[in-house]
């Protein structure tokens, strides 16, 4: 999952997108309603969590922009206003949820999960393949009947490669749906996490790796 987090506030920012990168979500930031703009043209997000009341274009005139786009992600807004005419009016506006501040850290996870889920393409909620169960809102994964102890990060590559299956997904698609857009395209890191998901996996292998063109579950 990915999702773009626009609050003008840089501290509330950074608490949101640690909290959800500890979940295994993909998180990008923006701290003005231009900027993220910009993003939403550039990035395939799942949900956006949007703050009302931004500098250089408004959430408003925002969260109707993206309603507007042909394949869009889900809105959360996440704002100050919370009186009931707040709400309608955000709600009418075209965004799919709505959760005032100060907000309880579990409850917008939740909601965040729950709007990826209802996002048109997304998929069944537990995927499987190859013998595998993952359940991403559980955060359960099993191989034939054996228990996957896997990080964060590990089971987020699993997910990705499942909900791919049967498709192969670049190291490049995999960075930017598993880590974010500050991660270095040159770095190792999905090597590596890749190979110690293999090894959590066991045998037979079921990770396949093409040169030139990435990973899929065979």
């Amino acid at each position: 999952m990915r999702v773009l987090v626009i609050e003008d506030d840089h501290a509330l920012a950074e608490v949101i997108a640690e909290g959800l990168g500890d979940q295994g979500i993909a998180v990008d930031l923006a701290h003005d309603g231009l900027t993220a703009a910009t993003k939403l043209d550039i990035a395939g997000y799942d949900v956006v969590v949007l703050d009302r009341d931004l500098p250089g274009l408004h959430g408003d005139a925002l969260c109707q922009m993206i309603t507007e786009r042909a394949d869009r992600p889900m809105v959360l807004m996440l704002t100050a206003a919370s009186a009931p005419g707040d709400r309608v009016s955000g709600l009418t506006l075209g965004a799919d949820d709505y959760l005032a501040k100060p907000f309880h850290f579990p409850e917008l996870i939740l909601r965040i999960q729950a709007l990826a889920r209802r996002k048109p393409d997304a998929r069944p909620r537990t995927l499987h393949a190859a013998g595998i169960a993952l359940d991403p809102i559980r955060r359960t994964a099993v191989r034939d009947g054996r228990q996957l102890n896997l990080s964060v990060k590990e089971f987020a590559v699993l997910q990705a490669l499942l909900r791919a299956s049967p498709g192969f997904l670049s190291t490049e698609a995999l960075l930017e749906q598993v880590w974010d857009e500050n991660a270095d395209p040159f770095t190792n890191t999905v090597t590596v996490t890749v190979s110690r998901l293999r090894r959590k996996l066991g045998n037979p292998p079921i990770i396949a790796t093409t040169p030139g063109v990435g990973y899929r579950i065979a």
